[in-house]
């Protein structure tokens, strides 16, 4: 990340999402062109009238007046065109901060489940929400800073050299003091703001962690651990952040010390010139408001150094969420299922999430259409893993899945995973109503075809009795439905969907025996003619299946129907023995 940092590939794309927006872009330049020319007018029209102040015989104040009159009329449109540019500049920073949001949401959409499951859900969403607000922070600072100051300077050695080229030059020569101070200090701030960002992750991570498994850290009286665990991450990141504003803080006083030092330089050279005649006191006077004009931009620019450092290491960041390889294809169009029939093929596969722990080894495994495959073993055997491998949340180190004779590997996601309808253990309902989460698969869905799921489901009368019935709102994660309902209501999003091979991973491990009884017959009627999938815990729920796979260490040991594999009395028999002989 730090490589990445110091790349000026980071803020190049940063600069590029600025060709949507080229004439916002255009019209902020001109208006910091008309702001800074007024803004320089002053100082010009100050020296005359101090001029006509002091010059030998009458003050002329009709002419003192008249350039009074002109100031004003400067201050007034340098500050209108401020104000402009301002209101400009945060329109092209928040819409390229939207973009941005946008396209990290749409890439997460893409990025392989691994590397989604390799990062913390609080790291992921610090990523894409924090680091984003502070990439925001610092193009603001930059578009209403850098802009004006480069042509203040540039505008302002142009002013000086008209009054006097000698002292401009001075002036000039000591402004490489500036930037190799604020260089050597910037060097000195990127690392802190690189572990500044990577702790403000950790500590959103952990803060996500807790807010979701609030209950078992209160059951397992946990809450001094979590405090205390909090307490460390909490003060690292202070620490990183204090270091980085320490260090970033000395940037601003130390240039003005430099230009605070080179204005009484000035002053009193431009004293002796005026003693010598060869400026007058007005031309002193404006000479030394552009210096301060002068320095002013660098104390500025140094100034959103500390935005801008923490807005690079923000930008890596996210940079490197948008930089890995996507393995889905969102664009692609999904198949008629209706021509699929279910066979599948594994053939010699293998795969390991780690390189140096074995898991699936040489599986294979012929499955016909229709058929009802239930996966069974101890846990950790791979029974998931292979549930994974099915849907290429995976893909396998070696060997092949088909379908229908075609490699899976050669189908788009969206394809492949449109032939399976899955139930997982796993439970997750969208903040919404209960018509939009059982329609989640099919959203343009009708009301006849959303209840007739549920009641298949054995959930309609639950959700009937409820005062909103199906316009019942559900809280985030389902919050106000038991783990049960939750469950029923997936399956209910399943069935809706009717697709053509089933995944039924645990699906009825959180209801009750009488509802699971139910459940399976609903099952039952919604597997026949489809090749399905069933990992099970519970024996009771597989017995009919045309096939069982026994697994142990990510290989099959037994494979039979349940009356074949009681007579073996081998490693299912002592499974099932487990389960039922009391």
């Amino acid at each position: 990340m730090e490589k990445s940092l110091k790349n000026p590939s980071v803020f190049g794309r940063l600069l590029s999402y600025l060709k949507h927006y080229l004439f916002f872009f255009i019209v902020s330049l001109f208006l910091t062109v008309i702001t800074v020319v007024f803004t320089l007018l002053v100082p010009v029209f100050s020296g005359q009238a101090i001029d006509y102040i002091i010059s030998s015989g009458n003050v002329d104040f009709a002419r003192v007046f008249q350039i009074l009159t002109e100031i004003g009329i400067a201050i007034i449109c340098g500050m209108l065109s401020q104000y402009f540019t301002g209101c400009i500049n945060n329109v092209i920073t928040f819409k390229i901060v939207k973009d941005l949001r946008n396209e990290v949401f749409e890439k997460l959409h893409e990025l392989p489940v691994s590397y989604i499951d390799s990062m913390a859900s609080g790291e992921m969403i610090s990523r894409c929400i924090t680091d984003i607000e502070q990439i925001s922070d610092g193009l603001f600072m930059g578009f209403s800073q850098i802009f004006n100051g480069v042509l203040t300077i540039i505008c302002t050695i142009i002013f000086m050299l008209r009054i006097n080229p000698w002292i401009t030059l001075f002036v000039v020569l000591l402004t490489p003091a500036s930037f190799m101070l604020t260089k050597f200090i910037a060097s000195k701030t990127r690392e802190m703001f690189i572990k500044q960002s990577s702790s403000r992750g950790d500590l959103t991570a952990l803060t996500d962690e807790a807010l979701e498994n609030m209950k078992l850290i209160y059951a397992f009286d946990h809450k001094e651990a979590s405090r205390s665990e909090f307490d460390k991450k909490n003060a690292v990141l202070a620490e990183h952040s204090l270091k980085a504003t320490f260090y970033s803080s000395l940037v601003n006083p130390s240039t003005r010390l430099i230009y605070s030092t080179l204005y009484a330089i000035v002053t009193i050279a431009g004293g002796f010139t005026v003693i010598g005649g060869a400026m007058t006191v007005g031309n002193l006077s404006a000479f030394l408001g552009y210096t301060n004009q002068y320095s002013k931009p660098f104390n500025e620019i140094t100034g959103t150094i500390t935005e801008f450092q923490n807005a690079l290491a923000s930008a890596s960041r996210v940079f490197e969420i948008l930089d890995t390889p996507s393995t889905e294809d969102p664009a692609a169009l999904p198949c008629d299922k209706s021509s699929i029939k279910g066979n599948v093929s594994i053939k010699d596969v293998y795969f390991s999430y780690n390189p140096k722990v074995p898991l699936i080894k040489d599986f294979n495994l012929e499955v016909k259409s229709g058929q009802r495959i239930a996966i069974v073993g101890p846990t950790g055997c791979g029974k998931t893993t292979m549930i994974n491998l099915l849907m290429r949340f995976y893909d396998v180190n070696s060997g092949t899945i088909s379908i229908d004779g075609k490699p899976i590997n050669e189908m788009s996601h969206i394809e492949l995973r449109s032939h399976y309808g899955m139930v997982l253990q796993d439970i997750w309902l969208k903040t919404g109503t209960i018509r939009e989460n059982i329609a989640y698969g099919v959203p343009n869905a009708t009301d006849e075809q959303i209840r007739n799921a549920a009641k298949s489901a054995y959930i309609s009368d639950y959700i009937e009795r409820l005062p909103d019935g199906y316009d019942t709102v559900i809280t985030e994660g389902g919050g106000n439905l038991s783990l049960g309902q939750k469950q029923l209501l997936c399956i209910a999003r399943v069935m809706l969907a009717d697709p053509p091979m089933l995944i039924l991973d645990e699906a009825t491990s959180s209801v009750d025996s009488m509802t699971e009884i139910r459940i399976s017959k609903a099952f039952d009627k919604l597997m026949t003619g489809r090749t399905s999938f069933v990992v099970a815990h519970r024996l009771s729920t597989i017995v009919n299946s045309d096939v069982i796979l026994v697994m142990n260490n990510g290989s099959i040991v037994e494979q039979g129907t349940h009356e074949e594999l009681l007579a073996r009395k081998g490693f299912y028999y002592n499974i099932y023995q487990s389960q039922f002989a009391h």
